[in-house]
């Protein structure tokens, strides 16, 4: 459910224009020292010249980068809703369940695992139609990350910030995933229930599997994703994007995680799903998309907003208001300017 919207949003490239007069602002300033310097020194500059102001000249230069600034805005056109209205959709609530465990830094997959997931479920989600969805985090512990919803723009936002470091517990449960995910699902609404696991597999317990046959008998299908090597790979430890060293045991070898597609298929088999090989993020989105096709849809009211009212009226006001104001700024003091000394002026 959006209720802000950016019409045209490459005009926020238009906002580099503000540093570039800065840089010239600057540059201009030092040019006119130099050369004022070698016209005179600074005692007689000043009786020559007792009115020139240094604060009104940057007063100008705030003035004209606000100016621009409400100008990109104007071109961006921001939009607000202003009408709510509830519609009805049909669809199937899914769960995404996106392992962030160290283990997903493992780069046997590039860019790594974790960014490979984030671009599962993105390209996921921009194939979705009218179908609701939930983000769920686990490592150690399963963390709630958005509720069901229709808002695939907070989702996608949501999906983004997610990364190993939000959660200190570490572990791979997904069994505690999947008891999190029951939770999301409304038992009043008898719509279609999905969870999409997306994991290396590491969980080393069988509890797992116990638990996804529990969701299958509550009609909740679960699907998953393995992303990473059988063979595995390293975890970089890094500063500042350059690794530094590599995750090492007890005993002061380097670990090597593997990708467990046994553990991740017989969840998938025990919840009336199937497992999906997480290398061609392709052949992962037709795959989903072909799943959730196949199934029958519930229809559910969302409310969404219909109507969105241009604002950028405004921000064109704001510009012309203020490029007036830019007229009366005069880089000389003003006479109530002098008489007020408002900004401590040598007069």
């Amino acid at each position: 459910m959006d209720y802000f919207q950016l019409e045209e949003k490459i005009w926020f490239w238009a906002l580099l224009v503000i540093p570039v007069v800065v840089l010239m602002f600057l540059v201009l300033q030092f040019w006119k020292k130099r050369a004022q310097k070698r016209f005179a020194n600074k005692v007689l500059l000043k009786r020559l010249s007792p009115n020139q102001s240094l604060f009104k000249a940057v007063l100008k230069l705030v003035v004209w980068c606000l100016a621009i600034a409400c100008l990109v805005l104007a071109l961006v056109n921001p939009k607000v809703g202003t009408k709510l209205e509830t519609v009805k959709r049909e669809g199937v609530d899914i769960v995404f369940a996106v392992d962030v465990s160290k283990s997903m830094l493992a780069e046997d997959i590039a860019p790594n695992r974790l960014e490979k997931s984030k671009q599962l479920v993105t390209q996921i989600i921009n194939n979705l139609a009218s179908d609701r969805l939930g983000i769920i985090a686990y490592a150690g512990k399963a963390f709630p990350q958005l509720p069901i919803t229709t808002d695939y723009a907070a989702a996608k936002m949501f999906l983004q910030n997610m990364n190993t470091d939000m959660l200190s517990s570490q572990g791979t449960a997904i069994s505690e995933a999947i008891e999190l995910a029951k939770t999301y699902f409304d038992n009043e609404e008898q719509t279609n229930r999905v969870l999409i696991i997306i994991s290396d597999g590491e969980d080393h317990s069988q509890v797992a599997t116990d638990i996804a046959e529990e969701a299958s008998n509550e009609g909740i299908r679960i699907f998953t994703i393995g992303v990473g090597a059988v063979k595995g790979g390293p975890i970089p430890i890094k500063r500042n994007g350059v690794v530094l060293n590599y995750k090492k045991d007890n005993q002061g070898e380097t670990v090597i995680t593997k990708l467990d597609e046994e553990t991740l298929k017989a969840i998938a088999t025990a919840a009336n799903g199937v497992y999906i090989n997480g290398q061609n993020t392709q052949e992962v989105v037709d795959n989903i998309r072909d799943i959730l096709n196949k199934m029958d849809k519930t229809e559910f009211e969302a409310k969404e907003f219909a109507d969105f009212k241009d604002q950028f009226q405004w921000f064109l006001a704001c510009a012309v208001f203020l490029l007036f104001i830019d007229i009366f700024l005069l880089e000389r003091k003003t006479a109530w300017l002098k008489k007020l000394n408002l900004f401590n002026e040598n007069l």
